[in-house]
């Protein structure tokens, strides 16, 4: 053959290697993702009220799940509890213990995998006794101080489950908002009959049963239910009349009301929230009658995220973000006097991804907790607090695929700010590496470290030769409220100098080329993304998860626009400008960032024609761009095969782009 068909030997001998070397990658990444999908995960952990026992819902494969118990203190295994056949695969979820101990409420869907129903173990093998015969969604089951009733909420013919995060209902024909309103239910233990107590036009979003069993106190809202959680009040509802008395109209959003032990007062946390369930701001309490709420915390240079009545009715027990840690500590409500039990540089929770908080006995004393940081997988422990004992060692076998981790903190416009630095695995201070910023979403959320999930797992990066920045700038959790209301009519601008600020920190203090420095996040984190490739060019690549492009449009097309007014201050209609002034789209013709952009297709939060809008503007503008969307899928991406094809694509993404 003639020689001008002949690949030159250098060229051909890189070719190869690139070959060899991409075969390799693939492979390697394919067990990282492997090893991820096979950490058995905890999406809730319940103590006994009388310290003795420990359940735990733990995640099976396929998507379901399983309950176990295990005696404090005794030699034996844990064992199974189950609506059905013990071996069978079901969804069994949503523990609460009676107050004697002696019985075990939970959810599952035995009957029907479209149908979750309330069930009674009494924690022998035998399978559960069936309660309830509902049709709709229910959730968050717990017993009445006598142990005859279990309340659970309860949305009548749902058509999915409650939550913005879940795919929303796909639009087709005349559109009408037809509300679904999610009600406090009761349910007798001896007879199964369910009883709606709450009206039928208020939507709750938590409880707690009054000590003496003839109210609740609840957060609750007229209205839509995804929407109208940040405009929630607190409210008592009387059980057998379903009378609503409310309490308190806050100015921010509330959450975690409970009652005290003598009757007298209710508690919650009022703050800043961008998402239900994300939890984070300053502990109040009211006179369970009506009153003034008193700020038990203010100043406080932290988030306080759950709390726990004590039995003297004097103090709150409370889990808090702080400075990027995990700390449990309480509060005297007579004098505020805060004493901290307990702080580590890691996540502690009851079971998910936002059950941020301990699990506690009825003695003020004894938890448990799943525990987890970057080092350690999650796991479950017991015992007094601060001294836990490890109760599973379901991941022993697993071991970081990424390298260390420290908590480093940078000066910006008069603050620190604190975030979290993930070293290549393999460091080496005689080279020079990239660095990719993992922008958090929320922004009322924190970045706490924890064992990485399969979805968007950015810590993989420190596999492939880079270093991984997870900062919590200003909005965040865990410096306190003021801290994180400095981002109100400010989104992309003191917050993403914060971040800046960080990037410029690393690159100074550590080998990191800063000109290979990447830009990703999902949600708020999706936003900041887009934000930062149309106000500088300083990032080389660029990975936007189920961001806004355009606040303006974003308001007209979200299911849940209420949490936007806090933060903005008004409404689209009376303040554009404001919207505009922090929307990337305003700046598009500045970027030039290779960006890629993914999105499911059903997400209410941030609707995928978002990601639509900044893809054509992107592709009008000559920029380097994908969009991925992911069918069926809501704000969150719950399908493992498309959980592996994000964190694939993120990471394959960065490699061409700063490698």
């Amino acid at each position: 053959m003639h020689s001008r068909f002949h690949l030159p030997l250098a060229l051909a001998l890189w070719l190869a290697t690139a070959s060899t070397y991409g075969a390799a990658q693939k492979a390697s990444l394919d067990e990282a993702l492997d090893a991820l999908s096979a950490v058995r995960t905890f999406k809730q952990v319940a103590i006994s009220p009388d310290a003795t026992k420990v359940a735990w819902v733990e995640s099976l494969k396929g998507g379901s799940s399983a309950i176990y118990v295990i005696s404090l203190g005794a030699s034996e295994a844990p064992h199974r509890i189950s609506a059905g056949d013990g071996n069978a695969e079901y969804a069994e979820h949503d523990l609460a213990w009676s107050p004697d101990s002696k019985r075990l409420a939970f959810l599952s869907d035995k009957e029907s995998s479209e149908q979750l129903q309330l069930y009674v173990s009494d924690l022998t093998h035998h399978a559960a006794r069936q309660l309830t015969h509902l049709t709709g969604f229910l959730a968050s089951p717990t017993w009445s101080p006598n142990g005859k009733l279990v309340a659970l909420l309860f949305t009548e013919n749902a058509p999915r489950a409650a939550g913005p995060l879940e795919p929303m209902t796909p639009p087709s024909g005349p559109i009408e908002q037809h509300i679904y309103e999610q009600r406090l239910t009761t349910v007798d233990v001896a007879s199964g009959q369910a009883r709606q107590v709450s009206p039928a036009d208020l939507y709750v979003y938590e409880y707690d049963w009054s000590p003496d069993g003839a109210r609740f106190a609840a957060t609750a809202a007229h209205g839509l239910g995804d929407a109208n959680w940040w405009v929630a009040q607190l409210c008592t509802i009387a059980i057998a009349s379903g009378e609503v008395s409310y309490l308190y109209k806050p100015k921010l959003q509330i959450a975690q009301p409970r009652w005290s032990p003598d009757g007298k007062n209710l508690a919650f946390i009022e703050g800043l929230m961008s998402d239900q369930g994300s939890t984070g701001g300053d502990i109040y309490a009211i006179p369970a009658g009506g009153g003034e709420a008193r700020r038990l915390t203010p100043g406080v240079k932290a988030s306080p995220a759950t709390l726990t009545w004590l039995s003297s009715s004097a103090k709150i027990l409370f889990v808090e973000h702080i400075d990027g840690s995990s700390g449990v500590a309480t509060i005297d409500v007579r004098d505020g006097k805060i004493e901290t039990l307990w702080r580590g540089p890691e996540t502690v929770s009851t079971g998910g991804s936002w059950d941020f908080g301990i699990s506690l006995a009825d003695d003020g004393k004894t938890s448990a907790v799943v525990r987890q940081s970057f080092a350690q997988p999650p796991e479950i422990w017991a015992g007094e607090i601060g001294a836990w004992k490890q109760l599973t060692r379901h991941n022993g076998g697993l071991h970081p695929d990424w390298g260390k981790s420290g908590s480093i903190h940078w000066a910006n416009e008069g603050r620190e700010i604190q975030g979290w630095l993930l070293y290549p695995l393999d460091y080496d201070p005689s080279k020079r590496y990239p660095m990719v910023v993992s922008v958090h979403g929320g922004p009322g959320a924190a970045e706490t470290p924890a064992w990485p999930g399969p979805l968007f797992t950015l810590a993989l990066l420190s596999k492939q030769e880079c270093f991984v920045l997870f900062p919590n700038p200003r909005g965040s959790f865990g410096a306190g409220e003021a801290f994180t209301e400095a981002n109100v009519k400010d989104f992309g601008y003191g917050d993403f100098r914060d971040i800046l600020a960080g990037v410029d920190y690393v690159v100074k203090t550590l080998p990191v080329d800063g000109r290979r420095v990447g830009i990703a996040g999902w949600s708020y984190g999706g936003y900041m993304t887009m934000w930062a490739v149309t106000r500088t060019n300083r990032f080389r690549a660029a990975v936007a998860g189920a961001g806004i492009a355009n606040w303006q449009s974003y308001y007209g097309e979200n299911d849940i626009d209420q949490w936007m007014i806090p933060f903005f201050g008004a409404s689209v209609y009376d303040d554009p400008a404001v919207y505009a002034r922090s929307s990337p789209i305003t700046f598009i013709k500045n970027a030039t960032t290779p960006t890629l952009i993914l999105v499911g297709d059903r997400d209410g939060e941030c609707p995928a024609p978002q990601s639509f809008e900044f893809w054509h503007a992107l592709k009008t503008f000559g920029v380097v761009s994908q969009l991925v969307v992911y069918p069926d899928e809501g704000h969150a991406i719950w399908q493992s095969e498309h959980q592996r094809d994000v964190t694939r694509r993120t990471l394959e993404w960065f490699d061409q782009h700063l490698r």
